[in-house]
């Protein structure tokens, strides 16, 4: 290289002329492009174009000066026509031996000026297709890889708008079809929809960020939630942790067809029913709501000789159908319980065996657990036991059905009021126990098409007497359980530092009273052994009246069919291991429950926040920040509230929407005295 030469740069992508003003060993400085940018480049980076003539009067400065006197309109004549193009590339294919840069020159004309060589090297460096330049060597490509780079270029093209077409989508902020979209596309909106539930920190790639930004959509959850909400890509409604929940996907194919061969077949001969009871003898009937379909549980009243009654409760047997280690079994333990959403339930089984061939129907012959106690006039439990059994439910009640036949004790149909009786007593026997009986209304919202409804449950007589029958279920197979060194999912509370009774009489009574008492007690505890409950009064407690809806109760009629079959039921440390592992699911579950509901009451205080309620401080939860818990009885809810300075338990309240924005997870409720 010497000083004035004309040369061609390489750097990265880039490719620019210029002209050599400064050699010093192997580092050369240049005047880059036509502007003449001076830069040191090692010499790697360098190509000669065309040398200096030695008739050159002095090293030229810049490409514009003698002799190149190159500008940008004879570098874009140079610039080979479309035939000539074709020409050479024939001729090269012909002979395919590298050739050097001038040589391959000539092939476009015979006699080249420096201008030429310059503008085909810049257009060599290009975006074309028909030769690679290799060592200064300039070869012609192949037929076929014309064919696979053409093709490569289309498919970037396609791409490109495909890309252009998906931001433009994101700009504008309408609804979308996901089959409108490139596969690139469709995993960035696959990458979007997990970045919106929480399901990823992968960052997102940068074109992809910078047309949020230009839709303003921030780069966080709640803003991509709301994007794809107006891209008709998110259910405004579809909570973040539910997507990637084991209930999100339903069940599979092969799960519905075993559950539909197991339907087909219902009515046939299974193990163990000879060894049933036939108590269908017994006037069952079972209390729900008017809209429940899977009834797993229901009631009889026994009139003894003597004049004593005994108290059965009956419960659905799901274990005839499904053995442990089935399919579906283990697609129940997966999911741990059945989900009671606003929109409605998802089950642990699927639904055609929950309500039908797994549920107490009236009329039919079905397969139960029957668990029995004759109370004493205490209301402890004198006698007990239970088996499995055939049943036939008179007819199903709904809890306001239940009301009237308890208040008004007709003499056809006496049993419910005895039943309530005998179950008040064993309620004041749990109560003169320590049981805290906090019995209040409880609001929850409902969807209907969509809409946000409140249902509000009272504490009613028969929500009461199907309560304590469940309780006293619980409590006398727990009790048979501990008598026999069962190892079964018991249920216990530690015990808890209560308010002195005389801080509690200046509270008012209700909810006020219970959040008093509620602050202090411990979370429920599960393990394979037994243990007291606080709050229930009992020596030991287990959950086993909703095997249709709950692992943890199937697995407790598992422990009892295999003691009493005299096989060998699972040990402690099994039991307590698929306590272990139900724990997550349960947990989850839990949380999409109460995220559930969250969400919907933000719905419904959304289309309610002009309103005004009535309200009660209950308790501050962050006194220094004036954050309270109220309760607004005419919705039966608990709720963070925002309370004037000084307020008191028991103070009344007028409460109000400050702001409301279900995708942005946000209620704030403000109050004034």
């Amino acid at each position: 290289m010497h000083r004035g030469d004309l040369i061609g740069v390489r750097d990265g992508n880039r490719h620019q002329l210029g002209v050599v003003t400064d050699v010093q060993d192997r580092r050369i400085t240049v005047a880059l492009g036509l502007h003449g940018k001076r830069q040191v480049l090692p010499l790697r980076q360098i190509q000669l174009v065309w040398s200096l003539p030695a008739t050159a009067a002095s090293p030229p400065e810049r490409l514009s000066q003698m002799p190149w006197g190159l500008d940008a309109a004879s570098l874009q004549a140079s610039a080979p026509a479309p035939r000539d193009l074709a020409t050479a590339w024939q001729l090269l294919q012909a002979d395919p031996a590298p050739l050097p840069l001038k040589d391959w020159v000539c092939l476009f004309s015979p006699a080249p000026e420096p201008s030429q060589v310059a503008g085909l090297w810049l257009w060599l460096q290009g975006d074309q297709l028909w030769f690679d330049e290799r060592n200064g060597q300039i070869v012609a490509r192949s037929a076929a890889d014309l064919h696979r780079l053409r093709r490569q270029r289309r498919r970037l093209r396609l791409q490109q708008a495909e890309q252009v077409s998906w931001h433009q989508h994101i700009l504008g902020r309408k609804p979308l079809a996901v089959d409108e979209l490139g596969p690139h596309q469709q995993d960035e909106l696959q990458l979007l929809l997990m970045w919106a539930s929480g399901e990823t920190d992968t960052p997102l790639p940068e074109p992809l960020q910078q047309a949020l930004r230009r839709a303003g959509c921030h780069c966080e959850p709640q803003a991509i939630r709301q994007l794809l909400v107006d891209l008709n890509q998110w259910d405004p409604h579809q909570l973040p942790a539910w997507r990637q929940s084991v209930w999100a996907h339903g069940f599979s194919a092969e799960l519905e067809a075993h559950a539909a061969d197991l339907l087909a077949r219902v009515d046939q001969p299974w193990p163990g029913d000879e060894g049933r009871r036939d108590r269908s003898s017994l006037h069952c009937v079972t209390i729900d709501d008017e809209d429940t379909q899977d009834v797993d549980d229901g009631l009889s009243l026994e009139r003894l000789d003597g004049g004593s009654e005994r108290l059965w409760i009956h419960v659905a047997d799901p274990g005839r159908l499904i053995p442990a280690g089935d399919p579906l079994d283990l697609e129940a333990r997966r999911r741990a319980s059945s989900l009671y959403l606003a929109r409605g339930i998802e089950p642990m089984f699927p639904w055609q065996l929950s309500c039908s061939a797994l549920s107490l129907r009236a009329g039919h012959r079905c397969a139960a657990w029957s668990i029995w106690a004759e109370l004493d006039s205490d209301g402890a439990v004198a006698a007990s036991g239970l088996e499995r059994t055939w049943i036939r439910p008179a007819y199903r009640l709904s809890y306001g059905d239940a009301d009237e036949l308890i208040e008004l004790a007709p003499p056809e149909e006496p049993d419910l009021a005895d039943i309530h009786r005998l179950l008040q007593r064993r309620r004041q026997w749990r109560q003169a126990r320590g049981a805290l009986l906090l019995d209040q209304p409880e609001g929850r919202i409902r969807c209907r098409n969509d809409q946000s409804q409140l249902e509000v449950s009272e504490p009613t007589s028969g929500r009461l007497l199907v309560a304590e029958a469940m309780i006293l279920a619980g409590a006398v197979v727990a009790a048979f359980g501990a008598a026999q060194g069962l190892a079964l999912p018991y249920r216990s509370q530690l015990p808890a530092p209560l308010p002195p009774s005389s801080a509690l009489q200046q509270l008012p009574p209700g909810p006020v009273r219970h959040a008093a008492l509620k602050q202090g007690l411990g979370r429920g505890l599960s393990q394979a052994t037994p243990g007291p409950h606080f709050s229930l009064g009992l020596e030991s407690y287990v959950q086993a009246t909703s095997p249709i809806r709950r692992y943890g109760d199937l697995l407790v009629q598992r422990q009892l069919a295999a003691l009493l079959a005299g096989q060998e039921p699972l040990d402690h440390q099994a039991v307590q291991q698929q306590l272990s592992d139900l724990s997550e699911p349960l947990r989850q579950g839990n949380q999409i429950s109460r995220d559930d509901q969250r969400h919907w009451r933000q719905v419904w205080f959304a289309a309610h926040r002009s309103e005004q309620w009535h309200g009660l401080l209950l308790r501050w939860l962050r006194e220094s920040d004036q954050l309270g818990l109220i309760w607004i009885e005419a919705l039966a809810m608990e709720l963070p509230c925002h309370c004037p300075a000084g307020s008191q338990p028991g103070d009344a309240l007028e409460v109000r929407v400050h702001r409301v924005d279900p995708l942005q997870d946000c209620l704030q409720l403000r109050a004034q005295r």
